[in-house]
């Protein structure tokens, strides 16, 4: 009887934590956004007699397990089980967003509103081509030049989100007018630097506008054997390198003094200056750290060695940028939730190629669902409080209207419990 008691204890303390309910916010959000896909799924199928009833429920099958898809059988049936491309796939595709998750999310905890990680993103592609192309290989080792290339691209980035940061600190300038400013700047700026750049891909037939994969120099990422676990795929050991930086910045957010200033500025820049941190100092920080981090992810992605950059980007942004901040939110700003949202805004992103590929649905669907889910993920204090069903308000209105009833004792308990309670959290 008291292991089950201590079992619904432990429950209890689990579920009343602010961070477990931030994740069951986010995986109601991402419920809903499910459900109602589906609902558009089979909506689809009835009113386009060419799909039918049963084209929608393949649909819904896909959209919940296509990365476990491996295509239609003789019969014309669809076909699930381990499919170590897909798994591959959507690791190698999680491994730029859960960065740009994190540049999000660090900017996030200094008050910040990063919406400049696609421009960030740009100048990290732009110095990590630029140093894995031009450094000659013959020379300089194959893994120094990737370190030297992933290292600029960060310091790239670094620069780039560094800019919004001192307009923010130092001029007043909002930083979410400032990011969207550098981010076309970026655009456009990479652009120009590659128009007329002898690295643009001209040895392939077909190929227009593309710069040569980092293998043109003997470049690339290891693979660390995980080429053999999913073979096919483009997986590659930069996984690892996203993972390790998550697990970083959760260790310098939580641990660290510097993690503390930061998040003392994110609460109140005015309170943190009074207890002497530097709070334009910080704000400038957060924002090249956060750079930094979209820099990095696109030095992962291009530095695969199987990707190629398409240099005109003057009328388009990476989607990997603008990905972040869905990612973040439904993270709850959590670097290690980030690494469980990016693989999962990564399975939807494989699910939407599969459903392309294999019912006359569009990939498109997926984007919807993923447009929900985020609209959801910015209300995820009313699901919190949905989900908490916090009576405390009510309760002490109604302790306070009646104090009469209580000894004075009693009212300094309550008193000293509720500022106990306000302290904790």
């Amino acid at each position: 009887m008291n292991r089950r008691t201590d079992i619904k204890s432990q429950l209890k303390d689990l579920y009343s934590k602010d961070s477990t309910k931030s994740a069951l916010a986010s995986v109601v959000s991402i419920l809903i956004g499910l459900a109602v896909g589906g609902i558009i799924i089979i909506l689809v199928s009835v009113f386009n007699s060419d799909i039918g009833l049963k084209g929608g429920i393949e649909g819904l099958k896909l959209i919940l397990f296509g990365v476990f898809s491996r295509g239609r059988d003789a019969a014309g049936n669809l076909v699930f089980g381990f499919n170590p491309v897909n798994i591959g796939n959507l690791l190698f595709r999680a491994t730029p967003v859960i960065m740009t998750g994190l540049s999000v999310a660090v900017a996030f905890k200094t008050g910040l509103f990063n919406i400049g990680a696609p421009g960030q993103y740009l100048a990290g592609t732009a110095a990590t081509l630029i140093l894995a192309l031009k450094i000659p290989s013959e020379i300089i080792p194959p893994v120094v030049i990737w370190i030297i290339a992933f290292l600029g691209g960060m310091a790239a980035g670094a620069l780039w989100g560094a800019i919004p940061g001192v307009f923010k600190a130092y001029l007043h300038i909002n930083e979410v007018l400032a990011c969207i400013m550098t981010n076309w700047i970026a655009a456009n700026a990479v652009t120009w630097i590659f128009e007329n750049s002898s690295l643009r891909n001209g040895g392939e037939s077909g190929k227009v506008g593309f710069i040569m994969k980092t293998t043109a120099n003997g470049v690339a990422t290891a693979k660390l054997g995980l080429d053999k676990l999913f073979p096919g795929s483009q997986i590659n050991g930069g996984i690892f390198v996203a993972i390790i930086f998550a697990v970083l910045v959760y260790v310098l957010i939580t641990k660290t003094v510097l993690g503390y200033e930061m998040k003392a500025c994110g609460y109140n820049r005015d309170a943190a200056e009074y207890a002497g941190i530097k709070s334009k100092r910080m704000i400038v920080f957060s924002m090249a750290f956060a750079g930094a981090l979209s820099g990095a992810g696109a030095a992962l992605y291009y530095l695969s060695g199987n990707t190629e950059f398409f240099w005109s980007t003057y009328q388009s942004l990476p989607s990997e940028g603008f990905n972040g901040i869905p990612i973040a939110l439904l993270a709850g700003n959590n670097p290690i939730g980030v690494i469980f949202t990016g693989a999962f805004m990564s399975i939807l992103s494989v699910a939407g190629q599969q459903l392309k590929n294999l019912t006359p649905y569009n990939e498109y669907i997926t984007n919807i669902i993923i447009g929900i889910i985020v609209y959801l993920s910015a209300f995820s204090l009313v699901i919190k409080g949905f989900i908490s069903s916090d009576k405390r308000l009510v309760r002490r209105k109604s302790d306070t209207s009646d104090v009469s009833t209580h000894s004075d004792g009693e009212i300094i308990a309550e008193a000293q419990s509720q500022s106990e309670e306000g302290g904790n959290t």
